[in-house]
């Protein structure tokens, strides 16, 4: 192998967008998981608390 072909191959890799956008594509997908499971956790805290307000005002026990 001689410099010009490492030179070249080099540049080819640096030059290819495909891996890139394979990665840009996993973040987003991690980040909007993160989101979802942050919203549903937070939105099942909240329906607890009005669920456990219901059963106080009527009289029950809450869980």
């Amino acid at each position: 192998m001689n410099l010009q072909t490492i030179k070249t191959s080099v540049m080819k890799f640096v030059e290819d967008e495909n891996g890139l956008t394979v990665v840009e594509y996993a973040i987003a997908g991690g980040l909007v998981a993160a989101t979802l499971i942050t919203a549903f956790t937070n939105l099942g805290a909240a329906v607890k608390v009005k669920i456990n307000a219901l059963i106080t005002a009527l009289g029950g026990t809450t869980a």
